[in-house]
């Protein structure tokens, strides 16, 4: 079996592979290592979790204390649990108290094009008037967004502590959702398959140890970003004349704490994606970094035996190929894919360049890998279709990543993202223990990410033997999916099915949608934040 060192370093970007010399994210620390070791990870699975955790960390802070957060989409009377848990309300209560409280949210594009800029500005408002600073950040490329979901609680005097939340959870409406899958009391409608209150599966992760410190870090970064929040669009200016916004953020008050103490056996990497700027570079990206991107690159090539992933979109011919040369490299190689059954939006206009990208990406993991291939979507107990928004990926329960990023070229290369990459010092003592068959072993909790992930999906209550080895678990889903998608198709007769998944059949679109959907695509659903001349050689 290789050392520690050894196994992190096949796994993990190392050296200065992270391709971005702006940064000093990794330099910081001094070790010379692109990832901290002694941290605790802890997968919260579906937003009515998460929102429990948030609440209870932030409502334990004290005067002194520094609370920092970043979204891409936030409303400030959605309730983190009951009556008056509003986001609103709580991080207001935290900043009276004398908390530092300070957040960046993307100021998004107009409400008139169905984003967030309302929302948002509303949040940011009354987080000020209770003593908070909330800058509404629109310092992306054209097009893009920040995507980072993100909130970091430090305590004051105790370099030691701290909690950090990262993944794919907004604090917005429709995330409060849970295994049950009944929706969000408060609701945002999306297509209408979805119903009127749609159920939502995601993930966050939990992080304690010294990894507080590179997401801590990271949120510096951008808050210490000297470019102006304005943003260069003549209309977008003159709109912002009429509506007041921040255009620049006042110091925080303390230089960073030294780093938590180690707190648990995980091993973890923050990954980001931020665009090459044309104006006003990134002081801390100039050309942009597009880690998520190589992180994948390289655990991809060693892909043995498992994949697991759970993504928004799945789109990107260049995307999938990275996972379709893991196929045909690994003739043991299992790929399951879950995705949403209809994206958000149904429109005549906005529905088929949805449709275009993820059928492309594929049908060429297909290619590659035949019927070692399966890709589901879900439905709750009652049969409506459950909207996947989580972005969660295992690699022979080895390697695991929870994120915002989606696979997609978007995510890989035009907004910001952030990821939580993980492997475990714990090695999983059930058979097999080395699925992977490299000597690395099957770590506890990229294992038990995965597993818990199957027991809902396949309402799961035997044991776990039959769903730990790769080849016999991939052949369970399919037997489960199966048997629901036959119950549905002969008219519901009889006891419903064990399991909520069945298998995706992606709409098919005729060569004229194709035709003009696919130029849409490529310029405003997934666009590519990369420099002309790494696109053209295909790197990222």
């Amino acid at each position: 079996m290789p050392s520690k060192e050894e196994m992190l370093t096949s796994w993990f970007l190392a050296g200065d592979e992270r391709g971005n010399p702006d940064t000093a994210l990794d330099r910081r620390r001094g070790d010379g290592r692109l990832w901290t070791t002694g941290n605790q990870v802890v997968a919260l699975i579906h937003g009515r979790e998460y929102f429990s955790r948030l609440l209870t960390t932030v409502e334990s802070l004290d005067a002194g204390d520094l609370l920092l957060f970043t979204d891409w989409r936030g409303d400030l009377d959605q309730r983190l649990d009951g009556a008056g848990s509003e986001v609103g309300e709580v991080l207001g209560r935290a900043a009276a108290r004398g908390i530092t409280v300070r957040g960046l949210l993307w100021r998004s594009h107009l409400e008139l094009l169905s984003f967030s800029s309302k929302p948002n500005r509303l949040l940011a408002e009354r987080l000020a008037e209770a003593g908070a600073q909330v800058a509404l950040d629109q310092r992306v490329r054209a097009g893009g967004s920040h995507h980072q979901k993100l909130v970091i609680a430090r305590r004051g005097g105790d370099p030691d502590g701290g909690i950090a939340f990262a993944g794919g959870i907004d604090l917005c409406y429709n995330r409060r959702d849970d295994a049950a899958h009944a929706g969000d009391p408060q609701s945002q409608p999306i297509a209408k398959a979805y119903g009127d209150a749609p159920p939502w599966h995601d993930l966050q992760v939990e992080v304690r140890g010294p990894a507080v410190g590179d997401l801590e870090y990271t949120f510096r970064e951008r808050w210490d970003d000297p470019t102006s929040l304005e943003n260069p669009n003549p209309v977008r200016r003159l709109y912002y004349r009429l509506r007041p916004v921040a255009t620049s953020t006042e110091p925080l008050p303390d230089p960073q704490q030294a780093d938590p103490a180690p707190a648990g056996s995980h091993n973890v990497q923050i990954l980001r994606t931020y665009p090459r700027r044309r104006w006003g570079p990134y002081p801390f990206a100039r050309v942009g970094e597009r880690s998520i991107a190589r992180a994948y690159q390289k655990v991809l090539r060693r892909a043995s035996r498992l994949i697991y992933l759970e993504d928004q979109y799945m789109w990107s011919i260049e995307v999938a190929e990275l996972f379709a040369e893991a196929l045909r490299r690994s003739p043991r190689l299992h790929l399951i894919i879950v995705v949403p059954r209809h994206p958000t939006q149904g429109g005549a206009l906005s529905l088929p360049p949805n449709l275009v990208g993820r059928q492309q990406a594929l049908q060429v993991c297909r290619d590659a890998g035949g019927d070692r291939v399966a890709v589901y979507d879900v439905e709750n107990h009652a049969g409506t279709p459950v909207y996947v928004h989580s972005k969660a990926v295992t690699v022979d329960d080895v390697w695991a990543s929870v994120g915002s990023d989606n696979l997609n070229r978007r995510s890989w290369t035009h907004d910001s993202e952030l990821a939580v990459a993980t492997i475990d010092d714990e090695l999983d003592p059930r058979e097999p223990r080395d699925p992977g068959g490299l000597g690395d072993g099957a770590r506890v909790y990229a294992r038990d990410l995965r597993l818990n992930l199957w027991r809902e999906h396949l309402d799961w209550d035997g044991p776990d033997d039959d769903l730990i080895d790769p080849e016999t678990g991939f052949a369970l889903f399919r037997e489960r999916a199966a048997a629901l998608a036959a119950w549905h198709a002969g008219g519901r007769v009889g006891d419903r099915p064990p399991g909520r998944v069945v298998p995706h059949t992606p709409h098919q679109l005729g060569r004229v949608q194709q035709a003009w959907a696919r130029s849409l695509y490529h310029a405003i659903y997934d666009p590519d934040g990369r420099p002309r001349r790494m696109r053209t050689a295909g790197r990222w």
